[in-house]
């Protein structure tokens, strides 16, 4: 905490000691507090004896105890300053422009987490043809996905859940950025089989309207809650969005990182590509098409964190800050450059890919009610699309559903009826 939250006390001395004090210095006069006015002009007899004595002799303890926070605030390095939650530092870039980063405070989360359904028991019996019982040693990765309710929700998680049943030792945090939990996901996380935990994590209202909003982070945010609320201290933690595209072979560098690895992601913005400069094995820099004052300019798929290493410090976080989650988050958990283990043959290969899938509106059937019964499939079909968030149904808006039958259009009553 910087000198300026610090109040000073002053010490609370009776008449008699002031007296004395007063008497002490005037016989010494050795002590720049003395003064010799006093001797020739004797005191108003409105002020209290002593108290001009008793005022100079603080301010050099004031003083004195200043300059000791001070120093001792200084000497700490940026890092320090931002994992004890003190904020400030210095040594991040070479102009000191850090567009008022380091002067954040990171505190302790304090999310509410909100857990629709886990499951624990992993039901696979296989993985990349090996049995579950040959992986019983690995380390488990704790594998957050953030997610939001949108036409193309569930379909990016069956494609990601697809590749994630290939990795073991995996547990999966899907964290929702929606006020009540979905009952056809629950469903749909149980039937893959794999140990999960669905929990909802709405964005704080305040943030919803600005542009851009930092999508993802109060998820992300509850994950982080959950894993420190589970005392977590054995694993590696990553964050992966629901529309990349990962390579299996990803989970097994992770897997062994110490601290903090890194390596590219493709698809990133103007250079289609985000990752760490390696020189004789080492990172020394990053490429990335934005740097922004960022210490830390990589995309949040291109890092993993070892939980033993994160323990470390309690005031682990990831602020509100659109464009700046991944290096307040990396800022907060004291990573210093010579900390980075380069995976991906030194950041030479890909083995993530930001791939987005292009969002639509909810779509819309005009139907009428007395045609969604059992007479046919489109009930069901329609109620399921419902619940994934992909369509809806209408009797008043838009144009009647088409059905056709032999290249032409039919009457609903020809076919449903």
């Amino acid at each position: 905490m910087s000198s300026a939250h610090y109040q000073a006390l002053e010490p609370q001395t009776s008449d008699e000691d002031n007296e004395d004090i007063e008497r002490r210095h005037h016989q010494s006069h050795s002590r720049s507090c003395t003064t010799n006015t006093t001797a020739t002009h004797p005191p108003h007899p409105m002020v209290r004896k002593g108290g001009v004595a008793r005022r100079r002799c603080l301010l050099p303890l004031l003083g004195g105890a200043l300059f000791l926070v001070a120093f001792c605030y200084l000497t700490l390095s940026g890092d320090t300053r931002l994992a004890l939650g003190l904020g400030g530092g210095s040594e991040d870039s070479e102009d000191g422009s850090h567009h008022g980063l380091d002067s954040m405070n990171f505190r302790p989360l304090n999310e509410t987490v909100h857990i629709c359904s886990e499951s624990y028991e992993d039901r696979r019996q296989f993985m990349q043809d090996k049995p579950q019982s040959d992986y019983g040693q690995l380390p488990v990765i704790y594998f957050v996905t953030p997610t939001y309710p949108r036409r193309e929700q569930i379909p990016e998680l069956t494609r990601l859940a697809h590749t994630l049943l290939h990795v073991p030792r995996l547990h999966w945090l899907v964290a929702d950025d929606q006020e009540k939990c979905n009952d056809f996901m629950d469903t749909l996380l149980y039937r893959f089989g794999m140990p999960f935990t669905h929990m909802v994590s709405p964005m704080p209202s305040k943030f919803r309207n600005e542009k851009p909003a930092p999508r993802g982070v109060a998820n992300r945010r509850a994950a982080l809650q959950w894993i420190r609320q589970h005392n977590l201290t054995n694993g590696i933690l990553y964050f992966g969005d629901d529309d990349n595209t990962y390579d299996l072979r990803l989970f097994s560098e992770i897997r062994k990182t110490q601290r903090v690895s890194m390596f590219p992601v493709g698809l990133i913005a103007d250079y289609g590509v985000s990752g760490p400069v390696v020189r004789k094995g080492k990172v020394v820099a990053f490429l990335d098409s934005w740097v922004a004052g960022r210490r830390w300019p990589v995309d949040m798929a291109g890092f993993a964190v070892n939980l033993e290493y994160m323990a470390q410090y309690p005031y682990v976080n990831m602020p509100y800050k659109p464009g700046y989650e991944e290096d307040l988050f990396l800022r907060s958990i004291g990573l210093q450059m010579n900390l980075i283990e380069p995976r991906g043959t030194n950041c030479t290969e890909i083995l993530v890919w930001h791939t987005q899938t292009k969002s639509k509106k909810l779509g819309m059937v005009r139907l009428e009610s007395k045609y969604l019964d059992d007479r046919s499939n489109l009930g069901a079909l329609l109620h399921n699309l419902k619940l994934m968030g992909v369509t809806s149904t209408t009797e008043s808006e838009g144009r009647n559903a088409l059905i056709s039958k032999n290249g032409r259009e039919k009457p609903h009553s020809k076919i449903l009826s």
